[in-house]
């Protein structure tokens, strides 16, 4: 994960709750990204976890009740106005049902009220308190208000109790920080398709065919669309466990079934969402819908066994050779429909004489709005976290140069959005 955060700075809340310990992990990932902490305690806060352990992490004074100051920026008026975006992760029962009503008898909340950025809050607390009704109706007040909620999740309470309480995971946290961060009005509700990974095409219950595809291009592309604040649906072949929750994400595993879902996916897509900002236009009624994007950055298999077979073919069945017939796969960029849709290919070579050609020609011949092209040299170029892209569109092409996969997909993403004229 390499998203830049730099000159970014974020206010990280932090109240009386056992999971106190794990905002430790949460400012070491927005620091590790580049951005600035500054923190903020209440006093139950500091009963968990001291002031200290928080300054020794950013390397800035911890604002609390005791260490507030007017002599210097060390205040809730001036820290509100400095930082970008302010996480209260954890917060208790107690703190949700006073933030919503406006009640600001400590520190964080006196802060809380002079903030004018988007607030972030992830809930902590055993479950009969969050789902008491008044803390229900306080975080419903709460989302009414622009407060994003970070849900919390289902599993063993400090208490002892299972239920839903627990923090969400501080990787979740830093996503949903980083997208109230970097989120962009063009890409914004955006829908977009993208589909990642090598397909495994099966020749018995235990054996299939594939390729060396690791699927980290399109992890990283679906993350920075996600943070940009695009609805994006990725269908893919391969591990996803470290992208964000609200990554709609849809498994699959034969070239056959990502052509149908890619084809269903791209059909609601194109149905379209409405912008936030057109939303408030005086021509509201004729509001225009954002074109859907489909980046195809999956390796399809071009042969599937034409006789799958089922249970396990042994050995002393096959003797010493096995000739397993195949049959062309469908070409998934030939077979969807591309009208209203920005359409973007990945193309993998490894004849420097001829691949950027070949390219080129797929631009053309399957009517697409770009393709990402890259040069391997062998199969151990595979799997690496860095990728060398060229970006090819009717307007020329624009080499990247090798990266990391995370800081190309921001790149590819700044070009694609030149592919309409929205």
């Amino acid at each position: 994960m390499n998203i830049n955060l730099k000159n970014k700075t974020v206010l990280l809340g932090i109240t009386g709750s056992i999971s106190a310990y794990k905002s430790c992990e949460i400012a070491r990932l927005f620091i590790k990204a580049g951005a600035t902490v500054h923190i903020v305690m209440t006093p139950s806060a500091k009963k968990f976890i001291s002031a200290l352990t928080f300054e020794a992490l950013t390397r800035n004074k911890v604002l609390s009740d005791d260490s507030e100051s007017w002599s210097s920026d060390l205040n809730h008026i001036d820290i509100a106005n400095k930082c970008d975006i302010f996480i209260i992760a954890p917060i208790t029962a107690n703190t949700i049902n006073k933030l919503s009503k406006g009640i600001a008898d400590n520190i964080l909340l006196q802060t809380a009220l002079a903030f004018k950025g988007k607030i972030l809050i992830a809930p902590s607390a055993n479950t009969q308190m969050l789902k008491n009704h008044y803390t229900n109706g306080s975080l419903k007040m709460l989302k009414v208000n622009d407060c994003i909620v970070i849900e919390s999740q289902t599993k063993l309470l400090a208490c002892g109790d299972i239920g839903d309480g627990a923090l969400a995971e501080p990787l979740e946290i830093f996503y949903q920080g980083a997208k109230a961060l970097l989120e962009e009005d063009f890409w914004l509700d955006r829908k977009v398709v993208v589909t990642g990974g090598g397909t495994r095409e099966k020749i018995d219950e235990v054996r299939y065919l594939s390729n060396f595809s690791s699927g980290k291009m399109a992890n990283s592309v679906a993350l920075a669309l996600y943070l940009k604040g695009a609805d994006v649906c990725y269908i893919t072949t391969t591990d996803n466990q470290n992208l964000p929750n609200d990554i709609y994400t849809i498994d699959i595993d034969s070239s056959q079934e990502m052509l149908g879902y890619t084809i269903d996916a791209v059909r609601v897509a194109k149905k379209g969402k409405m912008s936030k900002t057109s939303m408030n236009s005086v021509d509201a009624p004729h509001l225009i819908q954002k074109r859907a994007y489909l980046f195809m950055i999956s390796a399809i298999s071009d042969f599937t066994p034409k006789y799958p077979q089922q249970g396990k073919v042994k050995k002393s069945m096959v003797g010493d050779e096995w000739n397993i017939e195949l049959k062309s796969t469908k070409d998934i960029l030939t077979e969807v429909n591309k009208d209203s849709l920005v359409t973007i290919g990945f193309k993998a070579e490894m004849d420097s004489s001829s691949g950027l050609d070949n390219a080129k020609n797929m631009l053309h011949n399957k009517d697409l709005d770009a393709v990402c092209y890259n040069l391997l040299a062998d199969s151990d170029s595979f799997g690496t976290d860095d990728n060398s892209i060229s970006f090819i569109s009717k307007d020329g092409v624009i080499d990247f140069g090798l990266k990391s996969k995370d800081e190309l997909s921001f790149k590819i993403l700044d070009e694609s959005k030149k592919l309409t004229n929205e």
